[in-house]
């Protein structure tokens, strides 16, 4: 989905300034473990189906709305995979609008649906193995990639 009605009013009000925002990512696996990345339109560097939180919205909702409009498919999220923010995770639009990204990753696992932009956003949505990832937007770590058993996993906090 284009940019929400919030965050359009606080861009009417900064312009393109930095805006601190709260969003969630989804690490979405298929039945080989490989990852759903998804290639916006207009770029050459891949991400995570992700988003803002909106005002009112849990981070669980949101999660599942944004990976519902960029990917088609519905999913559950199971487990805190990692809490990223600060310089590293800052990112300019094409339009110039700057955001820095205090940002909230799930594992999530598929409950149904058809692989598909529903939004328009996506130009490409591809599963990769973890040892073949693309370049990313957001420069989340490579151990955020590794499959784990839940037992073993510990959460990144960065």
């Amino acid at each position: 989905m284009p940019m929400s009605e919030y965050y359009r009013e606080l861009r009417a009000k900064t312009g393109p300034g930095l805006l601190l925002m709260p969003s969630v990512a989804a690490v979405v696996r298929d039945e080989q473990d490989s990852i759903l990345l998804i290639r916006k339109k207009d770029e050459t560097a891949w991400g995570l189906p992700a988003g803002a939180i909106e005002p009112g919205e849990t981070p669980s909702r949101a999660l599942r709305r944004e990976v519902f409009e960029e990917t088609g498919l519905m999913v559950t999220p199971e487990q805190i995979l990692a809490v990223f923010g600060g310089w590293k995770y800052r990112y300019e639009y094409s339009n110039g609008d700057q955001v820095e990204y205090a940002v909230i990753v799930f594992e999530c696992s598929i409950v149904k649906g058809q692989l598909r932009s529903m939004d328009g956003e996506a130009e490409e949505l591809r599963f990769f193995k973890e040892d073949e990832l693309p370049e990313l937007t957001i420069p989340y770590p490579a151990k955020l990639f590794v499959k784990e058993a839940p037992s073993a996993r510990k959460a990144i906090f960065d």
